[in-house]
């Protein structure tokens, strides 16, 4: 299902205005991960209550705090863009789909993943305190 383009925009505009770079096609995915030296967070955005209320707000906070954080910022969408998101999810080995989520990459292999059922009733802070632990460990 495609949500309304205008009723999404300011979601993605909450991520991209902190330094996420939207891939909105599987190669776009592919040359952004494939052969990936250095670390990159994948964000998979959605329209959830769990993601406008945790995700996203974790995610500038971690962003925010200064500190070590993975080279690269990547974003897909789930319910917008099914073939990127699908792409994304791939590399995300062992996981199964879930939206909002959040995977960590180093040098392509998956070193940390937060899943929707990690993120659903926690508070941003614990969610973005669990992300500068995994970028203090990682990047």
């Amino acid at each position: 299902m495609m949500y309304d383009p205008t009723l999404v925009q300011p979601m993605r505009d909450e991520i991209t205005e902190i330094g996420f770079q939207e891939l909105k096609t599987a190669a776009e995915v592919d040359a952004a991960l494939a052969d990936h030296q250095g670390t990159a967070l994948v964000f998979v955005n959605s329209v959830c209550g769990c993601a406008a209320g945790g995700a996203r707000p974790a995610l500038r906070m971690a962003i925010a705090a200064g500190g070590k954080r993975p080279d690269k910022l990547y974003t897909v969408f789930a319910g917008m863009e099914p073939e990127a998101t699908n792409r994304a999810r791939s590399y995300f080995v062992g996981y199964a789909p879930s939206s909002p989520a959040m995977g960590l990459l180093k040098d392509g292999e998956l070193v940390f993943m937060l899943e929707r059922h990690h993120i659903e009733g926690q508070m941003p802070e614990a969610l973005a305190n669990g992300l500068k632990a995994a970028f203090a460990e990682y990047c």
